[in-house]
């Protein structure tokens, strides 16, 4: 009966022991969990709603930006100088000094400027937004830190109690078991009283 006790007391601290375990374990997953959510959420982040314009602002101003437009650029200007300042008097739709050609590059800068610009203030505006959502990260890392340090200090303290009773239960299962060893081995030293043949009165 004593020793089911005892087996019943040990299996009882075992299992609250892992009880606060998983529990531990739990805490850390979803905190890890949560963040991993932050992150896949600031890397893929949901589609933005654009207009047309907004779109075609966008495509005018990467084509605008990039080598391919420089190069293509270069090359009709040249073929455009080339061709009015070789070619017959008459054949030559703009001749020396190009006004055309002048009018035309005055057109595409008005018309490019403006459109660079949108496309410039979205891509502040993302920026901004994106700032924003790394401010909101950090903070919110920060408040989950703070909760998940007084979590672990709760269940820390909760383990100092546990492991207090744990002592308690052990120190007072070793005096059980000192008494019955002491029990035990005076059982076994006492001496057995021994039958005297010379007694008379025995021999009645």
């Amino acid at each position: 009966m004593a020793k089911t006790k005892r087996r019943n007391e040990l299996d009882g601290l075992l299992t609250a022991r892992n009880e606060r375990m998983h529990k531990l374990q739990g805490i850390v997953k979803d905190a890890i969990d949560e963040q991993e959510l932050i992150i896949n959420n600031l890397a893929n982040p949901p589609q933005e709603a654009i207009t047309h314009g907004q779109r075609l602002a966008d495509k005018v101003a990467s084509f605008g930006g990039s080598w391919t437009f420089i190069v293509s650029f270069f090359i009709v200007l040249t073929a455009w100088i080339t061709y009015n300042a070789m070619a017959p008097r008459g054949d030559n739709f703009d001749p020396y000094p190009f006004i055309l050609m002048n009018l035309i590059l005055s057109c595409v800068a008005a018309l490019q400027a403006p459109v660079i610009m949108m496309s410039q203030n979205r891509q502040e505006e993302k920026d901004r937004k994106r700032s924003e959502n790394d401010y909101l990260i950090n903070l919110k890392a920060e408040l989950e830190l703070r909760s998940l340090h007084q979590k672990m200090d709760l269940l820390l303290q909760d383990e100092v109690r546990s492991i207090s009773e744990v002592q308690e239960k052990q120190f007072k299962l070793l005096g059980e078991m000192e008494r019955q060893l002491s029990k035990l081995t005076a059982a076994r030293d006492k001496p057995i009283p021994k039958k005297d043949v010379n007694d008379p009165k025995k021999d009645l």
